[in-house]
């Protein structure tokens, strides 16, 4: 009878499962292994079947069908290798402060295709509202096309309670530049959180692939953060320029009622994208953001 688990670390080929009577670690079998791996067999985030060794340690046996995952092309000698950031995450959380450092909205695009490409549900934490006045004026244009906005700011105290309800009972994957206050938010409404989660992404960000420690972070009262740096380098390596504007949600409701089946929203008469360009029904720098990302570019 196999035992259930998720597994909520992996280290160099061992995986720590939680299970209901407690923490399991784990390794492959190694019928799992057979052939070439053109990507991680199991990653953190898995739902698995293993086998309870005499030692007290497992064997996986079984991968459960992922929902969804955080995928990153990792090239290697034998060829490119599919590199699960995480499994089956319920949301992406993407912190970005509104001053010190200032918010780089062009890398927060690139980050919500690869959401919308990998369907991910995302959340944008506006940090360090104490710093500005104008928070609401610099995300307001992502609210506009429907994403949660929570305004936050560890200082005061300001959105801590929202912040926390949106990560309870959920698997949370955590990211954004360095110095936006990741790591203070955490402490904030989990003391010491911050603190193991910036330990495990100093590590990473060192490390090799080989190497790297990936984990999860029980949060008080249910759910899991895991904090997963590198979507920066997310290659969108399997996009092709003409479905980009199905990942910007303010375009690809208008990409029906343009006068061509491919029109590329550059230069075409008739193009409802450029029209609501023109009128201001869409902003000005989305659409930017929109061409860089189509001509490959950051």
């Amino acid at each position: 009878m196999y035992k259930h688990g998720l597994i909520i670390k992996a280290q160099s080929g061992f995986f720590t499962v939680e299970t209901r009577e407690g923490f399991v670690v784990c390794q492959l079998r190694g019928k799992l292994k057979q052939g070439r791996a053109t990507g991680d067999i199991a990653a953190l985030g898995d739902h698995v079947q293993f086998t309870l060794l005499t030692d007290g340690s497992g064997v996986i046996e079984n991968v459960e069908e992922r929902e969804r995952s955080i995928i990153r092309l990792d090239p290697r000698p034998q060829g490119m290798y599919r590199q699960i950031l995480l499994a089956n995450s319920d949301q992406a959380m993407f912190v970005f402060a509104c001053a010190n450092p200032s918010p780089k909205l062009r890398m927060l695009d690139r980050f919500l295709v690869v959401t919308e490409k990998q369907s991910i549900p995302a959340v944008i934490i506006a940090n360090k509202i104490d710093l500005v006045e104008n928070a609401k004026e610099m995300f307001e244009v992502y609210e506009s096309i429907g994403y949660r906005v929570i305004y936050t700011s560890a200082k005061t105290g300001a959105g801590l309670d929202e912040f926390q309800a949106q990560l309870q009972n959920k698997i949370s994957a955590l990211a954004g530049p360095s110095g936006v206050g990741k790591s203070s938010l955490l402490n904030a409404i989990q003391p010491g959180l911050g603190l193991a989660v910036n330990e495990i992404s100093t590590a990473m960000k060192k490390g090799r692939h080989t190497t790297v420690t990936r984990q999860m972070f029980p949060l008080e009262g249910g759910g899991y953060v895991a904090d997963t740096p590198g979507w920066k380098s997310l290659a969108l390596w399997d996009t092709e320029a003409v479905e980009m504007d199905a990942y910007f949600p303010e375009l690809r409701e208008l990409v029906p009622h343009c006068q061509f089946s491919d029109c590329s929203h550059v230069h075409e008469p008739g193009c409802a994208v450029l029209a609501a360009v023109k009128s201001g029904k869409v902003r000005a720098e989305r659409y930017d953001s929109y061409l860089r990302l189509r001509a490959g570019q950051e």
